[in-house]
């Protein structure tokens, strides 16, 4: 079961606090960086957590997890990246203790 389900946005963390962050870390970070790896300058949009936070509010408010992003990256690469991450950890790690990796199977 997902962290998300039956929860509001304001719940999982994204509220008042969490606008004011955004605000304050754009100004700062005004550009999408996958853009400008591609050489493209274009205004971000959406404070990114580069590692998803999960409903953890330590990885949630850790600023060195964040990245500016434009609407277009997160929604259609950034989502892409975590998706095809499915049954893996942050590090690439199987999370099944039975995967072959870990001897099992």
């Amino acid at each position: 079961m997902s962290w998300r389900n039956g929860k509001t946005t304001k719940q999982r963390g994204y509220d008042g606090r969490w606008r004011k962050a955004r605000e304050h870390y754009l100004s700062h970070h005004p550009l999408c960086v996958y853009c400008q790896r591609e050489g493209r300058i274009t205004p971000a949009t959406v404070v990114d957590h580069i590692i998803p936070h999960k409903g953890d509010a330590r990885l949630f408010w850790d600023k060195t997890n964040w990245q500016s992003l434009c609407k277009h990256c997160h929604d259609s690469i950034k989502q892409r990246e975590e998706n095809s991450k499915i049954g893996c950890n942050e590090k690439g790690f199987p999370l099944d203790p039975n995967h072959h990796w870990y001897g099992g199977g």
